[in-house]
């Protein structure tokens, strides 16, 4: 079954950010990996190796991710439209799929791809200018 959860960005203050959903919702953090601690982390500037490049806390059924979104990784943040639909597709082919749909008329960001992570994963903006992260995990993190 596919699952869509919501994926948030913040101007550096996610982990405040993420302390706060805790405090509201409960649960412990099922991961929470700083950019430090990622293979391009030589290439990022001191006053982002402890932002959070990743993070995910269980609400009820569902998962709410996000990161720090780094000036130095692409666009500046723009608020009110600092999010994206994450969708954990069942099959490579199922994510091929859903991407190249979802990306006709649209605009790839990232292709998709194998990921250090171990998901092969990709982004892509609708042609509404919907943000959406596909992405496929052949050994699920979260069930």
């Amino acid at each position: 079954m596919v699952k869509i959860n919501p994926y948030l960005n913040f101007d550096g203050n996610t982990e405040e950010a993420f302390r706060f959903y805790q405090s509201v919702f409960g649960g412990e953090f099922l991961a929470m990996q700083r950019f430090k601690e990622t293979p391009e982390a030589d290439k990022l500037p001191a006053d982002a190796q402890d932002k959070i490049m990743h993070v995910t806390l269980p609400i009820g059924d569902n998962i709410l991710m996000g990161t720090d979104a780094l000036e130095s990784m692409g666009p500046p943040l723009t608020m009110g439209s600092n999010f994206s639909l994450a969708i954990d597709a069942e099959s490579r082919e199922e994510a091929d799929r859903m991407f190249d749909s979802l990306s006709a008329g649209g605009q790839a960001t990232m292709p998709l791809q194998d990921t250090f992570w171990g998901s092969y994963f990709g982004m892509l903006t609708d042609r509404f200018g919907v943000q959406w992260m596909v992405s496929y995990d052949p050994k699920p993190v979260y069930a």
